[in-house]
């Protein structure tokens, strides 16, 4: 697992690579961590390369939404994490979008 973090128009986005599991997501849950203190700025997770993910990212994901709020937002999920986001419904507790722009800059709402 690799996270390469960078600022993408104002915002923190971690880009995550490989699998994620109890075993190596400690980086991760740190990352989210320091991101809290930081302000307004959106944090947003790039989940495009993540090949596998188990229980223990889903409970850093969602820690990682009580420290941040609607600051974090989950991005171009790869297909692994898209069955798991919708299949556990964490659709519905975290913003989830198609690509990193949108979720940078989300729609307005109609």
């Amino acid at each position: 697992m690799r996270i390469v973090p960078r600022q993408d128009r104002g915002a923190l986005v971690l880009a995550v690579t490989g699998d994620l599991d109890i075993d190596n997501v400690d980086p991760l849950s740190a990352a989210l961590e320091r991101a809290a203190p930081d302000g307004a700025a959106p944090v947003v997770v790039d989940l495009s390369d993540v090949s596998f993910a188990d229980s223990t990212t889903v409970n850093v994901l969602l820690t990682g939404q009580t420290l941040l709020g609607p600051r974090l937002r989950l991005a171009a999920p790869s297909p692994f994490m898209e069955r798991l986001i919708g299949m556990l419904g964490l659709d519905t507790v975290l913003p989830v979008f198609p690509t990193v722009a949108e979720a940078l800059d989300p729609p307005l709402p109609d």
